[in-house]
This record gives C-alpha cells, structure tokens and sequence, in this order.
C-alpha cells in the first residue's frame, strides 16, 4: 500500500518529493516510486457554480429571481485546470493508495484548495486522510509536518470557516452586485456615458474602496490653518575676547503663568492664530535690556528604544512599499519564493511573535545566518555570547498571540540560492533577516536633555537627544537601504504638521557644557524669531499602509506599540488582502501610482461609493466588515456555530437586497450629478 502527498502547486510537490527521497522518475502530474506518490493542484481546481447552474434561467439578471440564496451550494471543476484534477481524483481513488497526506498550505484557504478537491473527487471516506502543518520547506520541517500529522478531521472547524467564507463572498457579491447593477447601471452608464456598468461590491473589497474614497474627501474639504510659533536663540555666555555663539533654540509655551495662557488668540499652546500676536509678544519679551533667559529646570534620562516585533505579512508589505515602492502582491509574491526555496519561514502570518516550541530552538536559525555574509558577524555574535538564551521570556515569544503561523522568520537554510535571486529578492531577505536578528540585540539608548527657560513670566524649552548605544540598530538599519528609507521618509516628514517641538542634535560638546549648568543660570538671548506653519491634510493611503489599515480594522495605526495592542480580526486576511486591492485596480475604481504606492479612488470609484453609502451602507464599515472575519475565526476556533453564522449571513443579504429592491426610483437615492465637481453629491 503506498502514501499520496497532494501539495499546492508543483515547485512545493517537488520540495516534499526531495524531502521524502521520493526518486521514481516525474510523470504527467504526479511522481511516484515503490512507497509514495506524490502530486500537486495547482491552486484551486475546483470553484463554486454561477446561478445558471442551479436554474438557467437565473442567467438573466433580474430583480424577480433575487436574493439568490441556495439551500445546498453547487461546486465545478475549473475548466483551465481540468487534466490536473483529473489526475488528482484518479490517485486519491486508487486502491493502492492506504493514505493521504494533505500537504496544501497550512492555513484557511489551503484547507479549502484541498476539501473542494476531496469533495468532488469523491474519495471514499474511509480512507485516512492526514494534514500536515508546517512552518516552512526545509527538509527537516516538511519530515516533522509528515511524522506528526494529525487526522484531516481535527481541522473539521477550520474547513467550516472556509467553505463559509466563499459562501459570503458568493452571496454578497452575486446579489448586492446584481441588485445594485439592476437598480442604478442606467443612470450612471447616461451620466458617464458608457456602454456597459456592473456595479461590483463585495465584503471586503467595497469596505477598502470606501476607505480610500473617504480619506480622498477628507482631503478635498481640508482647509489648511496658518500658524505662528515664537522662537528663541539661546548663546553660550562670552568670556572675555571670546565672541558669543548659539548653542540652541528654545521655543515658547502658552503655560500657566503665562499672559497668553489659555487665550482665544492661540493655534495650539505653541502657537497664535495670527501673526500680529506672536510680533507682540516678541516686543514684550525684548525689554527690558540685556536680553537674557533664566533656567527653570534640567533634566537628563536614559531612553531605550526596543527592536521591533517580528515581521508579518502585513508589516513586510508596509516596509517594502515604503522602501522599495513595490505594491503589496509584489511583495507577498517574493516572500513566497522565498519560502519555496526554503531561506524563510511561511508568509501568510498575522502573527508577529515566535512560538515557544520554536524559541527553543532557535539558535539553528542564527547558525545558519552565520554563513550569510552581510549579517555573519552579528549572527556569530549572537551564538558566542547565546544571545539567545533568554528569548523565551520576551516579548517576542507569546503562544497566546499565534492563530496558525508564528513571524516570518529566515530558516538560515538555503543560502546557496540567494546568488540565483534578483537584486529586489535579495533585499527583501535582508530585510526579513535583519529584523529577526534585532531581536536577539540589546535596546538603543538615547541621551536625552530638558531645559526650561523663563523670561517676563514667559516659558521657553528645549529637549535634546543623542545616541549613546545603539544596540540593535547596528543591525536594522542596512546600508543598501540607506537611499530608500531617505525618500520615504522625506515623503513623510513633508506630511506633518510643523507644529511640534522637536529634539535637537546633541552633540558632546553641548552635552558636556549643559551639565555645567544648573537651576538659575543665566544665559543670553541672541534674538527672537517667529517660524510659520500650517496644518496639512491627512495622508492618502499607499498599497502598505492600506495593508496596515485592514489589519487594524480601518485603523491606520503607525505606533509599534499600540499596533500590537490591537486585538480582534482586521478587514480581510493576511492572504487575500493585496488580491483585494489589485482587484479594485482592475475594475478601475482606485488607482495605483506604481512609483510612489500612492492609492487615490477614480470617478467611476466614487460612483459606486456614493451608490453603496445610500442603500447598503454597512458594506463601507470596516467594523462591520472586521466583525464577519472575526465570525469566522470564532466558527474556525469552534466557539461559534456554524448554524448561527449562516442564519446572520443570509438574513443580512436578504435584507439589504430587499432593500435595494423597494427603491422606486433613482430620486430616492438624492442624488444629483454635478459635472463641475470630482464626485457627486446629496442633494440637499
């Protein structure tokens, strides 16, 4: 009797055949030798029915036959992939065949590629079907996945949630696309002046359009506010025959005490409304004469910066796109490869932290990183002084925080193939690699320097930072990156508002002259300045940072920290949410500046979002939408019912396309076209 491993694509088959020392020779979708037979889909072979299928009547689209929402869902082979199926079903029905290794990607789509495979194949259920979960295609990872792989049944919920999931994207898409289409195509096909208009929404891809039309308006209705801060150049006292120089700027505050505190007559605390104000103030502060600031306060501290949390998906695509301006799917494209050649672990992970079990072993990853020349010395560092020794109890290793997959992380495998990839691959494994190392480094630490100033009652201050020891940052902040990480942060600096104090470089000059001063040393005021700014509009979201906003549920949130704060499910999956995005491209409602990442909604876009904001609005909530993935993480963990989340899918679709159908007419909607403007508005 012999073992079938059925993988995902033919490149994983062949990493299993290698691993298994599976030598018959390769035959027409399969490789087999006198104990196994190995084989691959190649994605998906099987994909749900249209409504034609049920009824062909239910090929014309019409109001009368909707909702569609079928009692038993009906599945076909995909036409394109047909021999490769066939072959598939023959092996899995072979008498000889005593069991089946399931060996697609270990996660919910993976689960579903094969359970659609396995369920139109018919294979007879009293064969024993085992899944192997691994963590990545090293040898020694796929023979652990196999020696330890549990009945196919254990994952019985994780199956449930799948075929649940498609089932929602069918319906929501089939019958809110048809009724929205139905109901409106005519107006805007008049308005646009088009042929043809399908109105295409769906569970997440509608929610994401939404985001980027809102930002867009956000930024359309900003009105920039003017702002005046009041700057002070502080001098070292002159010795005799010396010449006064600056040391500093110390910027003023609206504190109590203060004349302005609390007044109507300011931006912020640091800042007027008008210019006029801060040229009073000034004139108030000149007299009377010498010019000169006493200190209120110094105070110095030692500030830790930690190194980051591992990678995920969603973080990976988020620096890529930012540093290498390349689109999400690019991203997860390369990290794949990666996989597949076994230098780094499994890609699709929301999860940024090690496991345990892996954190005990941890020091084979870094090993293998010592024969990686560009991080050789740290990683040899790292083992000579076991750095590692004491990562289990860090933050970066939480069981609790881990659903399927634990970080990205390299194998420290594999590193004969990195000369083979391209330049862009390359960097990308760098990244993954120097982030993973970090972790096993000390803190950076920052000297950081507060001084409080005052004159006529005013307060002035200034803070100062220097780096002391940079720990980790030897490491995390690669040279061949250098250019990259200059213009992406240029592109967002020229986005804040100059509206806050910032540290000043301190040198060790200045720090050692600071620490001669003390409480009530005086020190002259070279002059005053007043610096103008303004408020800007938010950021338009790019392909990473829309990557980050999904996975915080529409929240765009930059802190490290608060990010990892977050609990609960984001807008789509780790797996599917650069495929949203570059489907919103294809149907040309965003677009996507291929240099700067930039997304910005299309007049077709907006259409449509006007369209979903007035009849089924909930489409556009990110809460909403973030809600139906946490269902089904709930049914996939097996702590909500199957049951109960198809009564609430089903009641949804068919309220909201009843909905849809009771509107009589257009003017219902309160729309009104106004060629003059980028998008339409409510009529008023």
């Amino acid at each position: 009797m012999k073992k079938l491993f059925i993988a995902e694509k033919p490149s994983v088959a062949q990493q299993f055949a290698d691993a298994l020392k599976v030598k018959g020779a390769r035959k027409d979708g399969y490789i087999e030798d006198e104990n196994n037979i190995v084989t691959w889909c190649v994605g998906h072979l099987v994909t749900m029915s249209y409504p034609e299928v049920y009824d062909p009547a239910l090929k014309k689209w019409s109001q009368d036959t909707l909702p569609f929402i079928p009692n038993e869902y009906k599945y076909e082979v995909i036409p394109a992939v047909s021999k490769q199926f066939n072959i598939v079903k023959g092996l899995l029905n072979r008498d000889d065949v005593e069991t089946i290794y399931v060996c697609t990607d270990s996660g919910r789509e993976g689960e579903y590629i094969y359970r659609l495979v396995d369920r139109l194949a018919e294979v007879d259920a009293k064969k024993d079907r085992r899944r192997v979960w691994i963590d990545s295609q090293t040898e020694e990872e796929i023979l652990r996945g196999v020696r330890e792989a549990k009945p196919l049944a254990e994952y019985d919920n994780l199956s449930c949630a799948a075929y649940l999931r498609a089932k929602e994207d069918y319906l929501m898409g089939i019958n809110f696309s048809r009724a929205l289409t139905l109901k409106y195509s005519y107006p805007i096909k008049q308005y646009l002046g088009v042929d043809k208009c399908v109105i295409a929404v769906g569970r997440v891809m509608t929610c994401v359009l939404g985001m980027v039309v809102k930002r867009e308006r956000e930024i359309r209705e900003f009105v920039s506010t003017p702002f005046y801060r009041v700057v002070a150049g502080i001098e070292k006292p002159a010795e005799e025959g010396e010449e006064r120089r600056k040391l500093f700027e110390a910027e003023w505050k609206a504190v109590k005490g203060s004349k302005y505190f609390e007044s109507p007559k300011l931006y912020k605390e640091n800042g007027f409304k008008e210019r006029a104000d801060a040229e009073e103030l000034i004139e108030y502060l000149k007299e009377p004469e010498p010019v000169e600031m006493t200190i209120k306060s110094i105070s110095k501290k030692t500030e830790k910066k930690n190194p980051p949390m591992l990678y995920n998906l969603a973080e990976l695509q988020n620096d890529c796109s930012k540093r290498f301006k390349i689109s999400p799917t690019d991203t997860l494209n390369i990290v794949q490869e990666l996989y597949e050649k076994k230098l780094v672990t499994y890609p699709r992970t929301d999860a940024r932290v090690l496991s345990t079990a892996i954190a005990k072993e941890i020091d084979k990853n870094i090993r293998g990183l010592s024969n990686y020349a560009p991080l050789a010395g740290f990683a040899q560092n790292i083992v000579a002084n076991q750095g590692y020794a004491g990562i289990a109890k860090s933050k970066y290793v939480n069981d609790k925080l881990i659903t399927d997959h634990y970080a990205i992380i390299p194998t420290g495998q594999g590193l004969g193939q990195l000369s083979k990839l391209s330049d862009l691959q390359q960097k990308v494994y760098d990244l993954i690699a120097r982030r993973f190392l970090s972790i096993f480094y000390a803190p950076a630490e920052y000297q950081k320097l507060a001084i409080t100033l005052t004159r006529n009652g005013e307060e002035f201050s200034a803070s100062f930072k220097m780096l002391v020891k940079p720990g980790y940052l030897k490491i995390a902040n690669p040279s061949l990156l250098e250019s990259s990480q200059k213009d992406s942060d240029n592109e967002q600096d020229s986005k804040k508002d100059s509206d806050k104090e910032e540290d000043q470089a301190l040198t060790a000059d200045l720090m050692e002259y600071i620490s001669t001063l003390k409480k009530g040393s005086v020190l002259p005021v070279s002059g005053f300045e007043i610096k103008e700014g303004k408020t800007n509009p938010p950021q338009r979201y790019n392909s990473g940072s829309m990557i980050l906003a999904m996975e915080n549920a529409g929240k765009l949130i930059e802190d490290e920290e608060l990010r990892e704060q977050i609990k609960g499910s984001g807008i789509g999956t780790s797996a599917t949410r650069d495929a949203i995005i570059t489907k919103l491209v294809n149907n040309k409602y965003i677009a996507l500046n291929k240099k700067t990442q930039i997304l910005t909604p299309t007049f077709l876009g907006e259409i449509i979002y006007d369209v979903v904001l007035y009849s089924i609005n909930g489409l556009l909530s990110a809460e909403l939408t973030a809600s139906w993935e946490y269902g089904l993480e709930g049914v996939s963990e097996g702590t909500i019912p199957e049951s109960e989340y198809i009564e609430k899918m089903n009641g949804y679709v068919a309220k909201y396309v009843n909905i849809v159908k009771g509107i009589r007419n257009q003017n219902q909607m309160h729309f009104v076209f106004d060629k003059t403007k980028p998008y339409y508005a409510k009529k008023k």
